[in-house]
């Protein structure tokens, strides 16, 4: 099997991002096959003992065991390091496996994180609970905040982590800001990206040194496997992220990351095609939300407190936003309503997606912590698929007016 220009560095750094989706990363065998091959192998052989004895010791190229490289897994940890603008990635099994690792690899007992308090419930669990259990310090602010970033910081401070756009309302943290603390106190930033993507946002770009994706999500965008990805200099990700991977196994499997491989073709026209209808459909509920004295969480629109900044940082505010409508009696009403979109806790999916966080995606947080961040009883969460957005607003016009808004 032999690499392609999709791998070559000299000739891919001048590829354009849509072109970097479809083509980098592309290795061919003998074949010649347009889409990527699937390897599904655990293990591989060898002409002589040298030869093994010389990848492992990491004096020869080439694979020794799927745990630490899967050629159909390589070419998706190239493809997606190239739209990050990163040295390097390693594909993960999850989201969740992608956070844990991107922490674990680097924390110890001592150490102090500060995260922030708008995240996704299980995100909020590793900060909340994991941590702490092994002896880490953790700190929660107000991303919003930005001088809350700086006071948060101890001597013992190792990483900066969050969301932005958070999980599931929608706060945007402003990275130019909060990296440039990170860096001046030698604090590694650990972005999770996931409710944007490359084709919306790179933080690195910004001065975030490890970026972390769930890849189920827009990555996939299909809502077919799960997969994960965790992105940094070649530096942090050979020599911090590697041996903890290599030794504790969050891998993902080949079949998920060909899958993934193949969303990523079409990430950039999904993302901004869901985005745009996002804003359509945002634009129609507002007023409506509004009138029965909710509000929209929608970076989108003016009316989010930090809209000039969603629209500086990213290319499209993406498909994801949420609005409050006061009870979780009303809020199940309209879902309950719902004829075209579907009730589902998954986002970055083709398909417009409702779910009602408090009850799903956050019901494993005290409610204290809940309140803290802003996921109320009333709060919806929907994911702006790729329909004819005239249907969607119909569907979700009725379904409001069923619930008397």
């Amino acid at each position: 099997m032999k690499k392609t220009t999709g791998t070559d560095r000299s000739v891919t750094r001048n590829w354009r991002p849509a072109t970097r989706a479809v083509r980098g990363g592309t290795w061919r065998s003998e074949h010649g096959e347009t889409s990527e091959a699937l390897f599904l192998t655990s293990g591989y052989t060898y002409d002589d003992a040298q030869t093994v004895a010389d990848r492992f010791a990491g004096d020869a190229q080439g694979m020794t065991y799927s745990r630490l490289q899967n050629p159909t897994v390589a070419m998706l940890e190239e493809r997606i390091a190239l739209m990050e603008g990163a040295q390097g990635c390693r594909a993960q099994a999850s989201g969740m496996a992608a956070m844990t690792a991107a922490l674990l690899c680097q924390l110890s007992a001592g150490d102090h994180c500060v995260a922030a308090r708008a995240a996704f419930g299980s995100c909020r669990w590793l900060v909340d609970h994991l941590l702490p259990r092994f002896g880490i310090e953790t700190t929660v602010i107000d991303s919003a905040d930005d001088a809350a970033w700086e006071a948060a910081i101890r001597p013992n401070t190792k990483v900066f982590f969050f969301e932005t756009p958070a999980n599931p309302t929608l706060d945007i943290v402003d990275l130019a800001h909060v990296c440039g603390v990170a860096k001046a106190h030698g604090i590694t930033t650990v972005v999770d990206n996931a409710f944007a993507s490359p084709a919306l946002q790179r933080p690195m770009e910004f001065g975030a040194d490890v970026v972390a994706y769930s890849a189920t999500k827009l990555m996939d965008g299909q809502g077919r496997v799960l997969a994960g990805a965790i992105c940094g200099s070649e530096e942090w990700i050979n020599e911090t992220l590697l041996p903890f991977q290599r030794n504790t196994g969050p891998n993902i499997a080949p079949f998920n990351a060909w899958v993934v491989l193949k969303g990523l073709e079409t990430l950039e026209l999904r993302a901004h095609k869901q985005s745009e209808n996002a804003v359509k459909l945002g634009e129609f509920l507002e007023p409506r939300v509004q009138k029965a004295g909710g509000h929209m969480l929608h970076p989108g629109l003016p009316s989010h407190p930090r809209h000039d900044l969603a629209t500086k940082q990213m290319d499209a505010t993406g498909p994801i936003f949420a609005f409050d409508v006061d009870t979780r009696e009303r809020a199940f009403a309209i879902l309950d309503a719902l004829e075209l979109v579907d009730i589902s806790n998954n986002i970055g999916d083709a398909r417009s997606l409702m779910c009602h966080p408090a009850s799903t995606t956050h019901a494993g947080m005290e409610e204290d912590a809940r309140t803290a961040m802003g996921v109320t009883e009333g709060l919806l969460r929907i994911n702006v698929g790729l329909e004819d957005i005239a249907d969607v607003t119909e569907d979700m016009d009725r379904a409001l007016a069923v619930a008397g808004i």
